[in-house]
């Protein structure tokens, strides 16, 4: 190796020297630099860089890296991710993406400090979630979903894809504009980090609602009925429904959050049978104040249709009543 001396006071310089990248072949030790040593065209304001002829490195190597390119290189790999060795290599620099794949793999983690910090039961710890038959992705953390049968021209009509669950445009369709320009940077204080959980959480809980929307739109057969493919056709006329029943039905829409289709229905049958076993317990009850204990089916309906026919009566006298109460208050 030839020895360096200092372009000022000639001294051999063992170690870290400065060398000018201004001007050509320059070079002073720490003590003339310091000073602010200017020799010829070599001015205390050119640009400089530290030169070491010993290379002292973290690992025994026979070209060893230096504790700026382990540290780089560390940086590097938690700011881009293992694996991405061709950013690493650009953010080292000097050494190739199968350089910095090598070292890191046989030092940092089959090494000394990967023996260290890297626990041996680890990979037990990880669960295989794909599905080698052609099934869903990941199996063992979704739940399959029933499709929905929808015609092809249904679903174009729709823009609806029932295997995927999927619209062509989904409810808060720009909910991902929230979280496209979040990246993890090495330089993040925790404040940042923050912010951006906190956008993560927000995109979260716009997507729960996006999956609640639809399982309620399969849940109550809300997409077949938003098809108007072929209704001419499949139209039945519907049962009439009194206005009293209507009423009811209104009162008790706020339960339909609670319950499928299917489900609901079942409640309000099981309400209507409730009420009309109430109803008939009231006419029983009637039918015994008058002595009436025990009913044959033409007794039946004749005893409900002279009760029947006493209110219809008493109703008629009530309103004659009221009428002629009228006409007499207008006359005087």
């Amino acid at each position: 190796m030839s020895k360096v001396r200092c372009n000022c006071c000639q001294i051999e310089i063992s170690g870290f020297r400065v060398q000018c990248t201004d001007c050509t072949d320059f070079d002073l030790c720490l003590q003339c630099y310091s000073l602010g040593a200017e020799i010829g065209g070599h001015k205390r304001v050119h640009e400089y860089k530290l030169v070491s002829d010993y290379v002292v490195g973290a690992f025994e190597l026979d070209t060893p890296w230096t504790l700026a390119e382990e540290t780089m290189l560390l940086d590097a790999v938690e700011q881009y991710g293992f694996g991405n060795w061709e950013d690493v290599a650009n953010h080292v620099e000097k050494r190739t993406a199968e350089e910095c794949e090598d070292h890191y793999v046989t030092f940092f983690v089959s090494g000394s400090v990967g023996k260290v910090t890297i626990r041996p039961d680890a990979a037990d710890a990880i669960k295989d979630h794909t599905c080698p038959n052609g099934g869903p992705l990941s199996p063992s953390i979704t739940q399959p979903i029933s499709p929905v049968e929808l015609s092809l021209p249904e679903q174009q009509e729709l823009g609806y894809m029932p295997l995927r669950d999927d619209f062509e445009r989904e409810h808060d369709n720009d909910a991902e504009i929230l979280i496209s320009s979040l990246a993890n940077n090495y330089d993040d204080e925790d404040i940042d980090i923050a912010v951006k959980l906190s956008q993560v959480e927000k995109y979260r809980t716009r997507l729960k609602e996006r999956e609640r929307r639809k399982r309620l739109a399969r849940g109550y057969n809300l997409l077949q009925s938003a098809t108007t493919i072929g209704k001419q056709k499949s139209q039945t006329p519907k049962k009439r429904i009194h206005k009293e029943e209507r009423e009811f039905q209104d009162k008790m829409k706020v339960f339909a959050q609670f319950h499928t289709l299917s489900e609901h229905e079942t409640f309000l049958e099981n309400i209507q049978k409730e009420k009309d076993l109430k109803e008939r317990i009231q006419e029983l009850l009637k039918y015994r104040k008058h002595g009436i204990t025990k009913l044959d089916g033409k007794y039946h309906s004749f005893i409900k249709k002279k009760f029947n026919g006493f209110k219809k009566g008493r109703r008629r006298y009530r309103r004659k009543i009221r009428y002629t109460y009228r006409r007499r208050r207008i006359k005087r």
